[in-house]
């Protein structure tokens, strides 16, 4: 079985419908797929429609990425002693009233922050339409959106260039917003049905990283997994995080974290094992997996 449990949509930052997500997996020879799109879950009704209906079988997990905060490690503590961190959350309750009002909020404060940078960028001249970032209705608009437009209107070589220069946390354009802190994420999740793994935990090159003992504490409140196996992490932090799962208990997954045509990531570039995958499934009474393929403990990487 290829399982790739990270992947994102227009519904988010993504350049792929929810529908088309599901065709690109199909066409990219995998088994499951889920979608974990930024504080949202707009894109699950299409893509379990497209699932049902896919030329083969196609197992869908509905998920969702959520915007955290965590402890930073001891060795680059931030100013405030936090850091950015993701959580993936897989076959939670969407209706759950803490998660619905706790991601309002965040998809306010996201667009909160990216007009305030849009605003700043062209105060200084900088080629952004900021009332056109906010144009399409059907999304809410992230730093990577403001990426794609300083791109096209050659005002950053690239998308990492954006990131590394305009948009990154030392230009002066940047703007934080208050994101959930991961403790309680975790514990909603949980609450609501649903499973929760670390995203990227020791991706260097977003910045500062979350304290490695605090994923051990989460993983006693209820935490599911850490996701190893990504392009951002090298061989040392992927063994680093196996040994950490090994020692807290928890599930260790792959994922591309593919956003289309944002990133020059594939689906299916980094897969997780099944009978991790079915662990994982197998601790969630939320939701359902979208289709057949289940994985039992026993099948083989």
């Amino acid at each position: 079985m290829r399982i790739d449990l990270h992947a994102h949509t227009t519904a988010s930052d993504g350049t792929t419908a929810p529908r088309a997500l599901v065709d690109e997996a199909v066409a990219a020879g995998l088994d499951v797929v889920a979608i974990t799109d930024h504080d949202t879950t707009a894109g699950w009704a299409d893509a379990t429609e497209a699932a049902l209906s896919a030329p083969r079988p196609l197992s869908l997990v509905r998920g969702m990425e959520w915007s955290c905060e965590a402890r930073a490690e001891p060795a680059r503590t931030e100013k405030d002693g936090r850091v950015s961190v993701h959580l993936l959350c897989y076959l939670f309750d969407p209706e759950d009233p803490a998660i619905v009002a706790e991601t309002e909020r965040l998809r306010g404060e996201r667009a909160r922050r990216l007009r305030v940078m849009a605003e700043r960028m062209a105060a200084d001249g900088l080629p952004v339409d900021v009332d056109a970032l906010f144009a399409d209705p059907g999304r809410v608009p992230g730093r990577p959106h403001l990426a794609r437009v300083l791109v096209d209107h050659g005002a950053a070589e690239s998308m990492q260039a954006a990131f590394a220069g305009p948009l990154s946390k030392d230009s002066p354009y940047y703007e934080r917003k208050r994101d959930t802190p991961v403790e309680d994420a975790v514990r909603a999740v949980t609450a609501a049905g649903g499973v929760t793994v670390i995203a990227h935990p020791r991706a260097r090159s977003r910045g500062a990283l979350m304290d490695m003992a605090q994923i051990v504490e989460l993983a006693e409140s209820g935490l599911a997994g850490v996701e190893a196996d990504h392009l951002d992490h090298d061989a040392d932090d992927r063994a680093c995080l196996r040994d950490l799962a090994t020692r807290a208990g928890l599930v260790v997954t792959g994922s591309s974290d593919f956003h289309g045509a944002n990133k020059t990531v594939r689906l299916g570039a980094e897969l997780t094992a099944p009978d991790q995958y079915a662990a994982l499934v197998q601790r969630a009474n939320g939701i359902d997996v979208v289709g057949t393929r289940r994985a039992s403990a026993d099948e083989g990487a």
